[in-house]
């Protein structure tokens, strides 16, 4: 057999190469999406992310780490705590209730999701929630800094009488459970509700770190929140909001004791996204009821001053629907008016914008200044091709991500575009094989942005 030249074999080889280069990819494309079909799903097999709607170092956040850490060793994944704070509680609510139904997130909801659509700051309610548990529950307190002049609840109101509005209290954002809970003891005592000015700071721990540093005068939050500060005499308790004293801090009085028939609690719960598969829904259920009635669990509990309030998911549920009931009656009284009005409401900042966009509109459509110049260019039919291309990329990743995962998709589009604009194979190879995961590392694992995982788990 004569041999070609060598020359004449490796420009054979390269024409070869690059006729068969597409069908072979093609090829390799479509034999790992048969193996990711054919393999085994198995759930859980990538970590969970536990939303958490407060400030860490909270009472929330505390409950929430310890649940988390257990369910590491109980379900053998990661379960990350994701404090996404804002907006009163009106972040970590959405965020959990609009994440993707796979089960691969949970939200640990407080009684804030029965106040926050009632006072018209969003249209999430405990309905767009499959409930899981209630883990716990805990009563308010009053807390002042140790030098405080005021040694029980009735200083405290004479203070307040005598000047309405110059003292200062926080514990959480406006409107929700603890200054309801602070609220309701002012009108118990007579006051306006508003007789106290109420700073908004997203949990417990800020807040207390502001009355420290002297920004406040008071913070309302339950015991266990406050405990460090209290177990080394930087602060003390003018009451406990609760039918009985603490068993744990027994010299506390309730507000009861005091001449005051006031109570109030914050409670936290599990929940999942209301499209959760079943059998996904049952093994999580599964393993958050083992850890919540673990010995660990309440040791956890006890040991930090929580109080214990496990409920099951039909009894969490009626709780949740008798209190949203409770709340709507609260906040649309006369007597909550103060509380429920804020100065600036969720709409205000955006209708401004849309109100300004609308002026340069119509300023623009007064001077003439939309009319076409005569000697702009019309477009080419190229760029046509160009906008297109792009709209159905972003088409095509709505519809497909879910299916094919982030990865395979952004891939796909990103060779899709750089053939378009005729870029060599070789060069958009290496571009996609190191953009894309970059891009994944960073949003997915680095900033934690639920990107689609698909049929392939990547």
């Amino acid at each position: 057999m004569r041999l070609l030249p060598f020359k004449v074999r490796v420009i054979k080889y390269v024409c070869v190469g690059r006729a068969l280069g597409t069908p072979v990819a093609i090829l390799l494309v479509a034999v790992v999406l048969l193996l990711g079909c054919t393999r085994e799903a198995s759930y859980p097999n990538r970590p969970i992310s536990l939303i958490c709607p407060w400030s860490a170092g909270g009472g929330t956040d505390r409950v929430a780490r310890q649940i988390a850490s257990q369910l590491e060793r109980e379900m053998e994944v990661p379960v990350n705590v994701i404090n996404a704070t804002g907006g009163g509680g009106v972040t970590g609510h959405t965020r959990g209730a609009l994440e993707r139904p796979d089960g691969y997130s949970m939200t640990m909801i407080t009684a804030e999701i029965n106040m926050l659509h009632w006072r018209g700051l969003t249209n999430i309610t405990y309905r767009d929630y499959r409930p899981l548990m209630k883990v716990n529950q805990d009563n308010a307190a009053i807390f002042v800094r140790e030098e405080a002049p005021w040694e029980n609840l009735d200083d405290l109101e004479q203070a307040i009488r005598e000047s309405p509005g110059s003292l200062q209290a926080s514990g959480t954002a406006f409107g929700g459970v603890w200054h309801v809970s602070l609220a309701g003891w002012l009108l118990e005592a007579d006051l306006p509700a508003d007789a106290v000015t109420w700073i908004s700071i997203n949990g417990s721990a800020p807040s207390l770190q502001e009355l420290m540093a002297g920004g406040v005068d008071m913070v309302v939050c339950s015991f266990p929140e406050a405990r460090s500060l209290y177990d080394a005499g930087e602060i003390r308790s003018l009451g406990v909001m609760a039918e009985e004293r603490l068993a744990d801090q027994p010299d506390i009085p309730t507000f009861r004791e005091q001449g005051y028939d006031w109570t109030s609690q914050t409670w936290r719960g599990l929940a999942v996204p209301n499209e959760v598969p079943d059998e996904r829904y049952q093994t999580l259920l599964e393993s958050v009821e083992s850890v919540i009635t673990s010995e660990e669990y309440h040791r956890f509990l006890k040991n930090s001053g929580f109080g214990s309030s496990g409920q099951s998911p039909e009894a969490f549920l009626q709780f949740l629907e008798t209190e949203n009931q409770t709340y709507g009656e609260i906040f649309n009284s006369q007597a909550f008016a103060e509380v429920v009005s804020q100065r600036y409401g969720p709409m205000f900042f955006p209708s401004i914008i849309l109100a300004l966009m609308g002026l340069i509109i119509l300023t623009l459509l007064v001077t003439g200044s939309l009319g076409r110049r005569a000697e702009a260019d019309d477009l080419k039919g190229i760029d046509y091709t160009h906008i297109l291309l792009l709209v159905g990329a972003v088409i095509f990743y709505l519809l497909f991500a879910e299916y094919l995962g982030f990865i395979l998709t952004a891939a796909f589009i990103l060779l899709l575009l750089m053939w378009q604009f005729h870029v060599r194979w070789s060069t958009a190879l290496v571009v996609v094989l190191v953009i894309v995961p970059l891009t994944y590392q960073l949003f997915a694992i680095y900033l934690r942005v639920p990107l689609p995982w698909g049929l392939l788990g990547w």
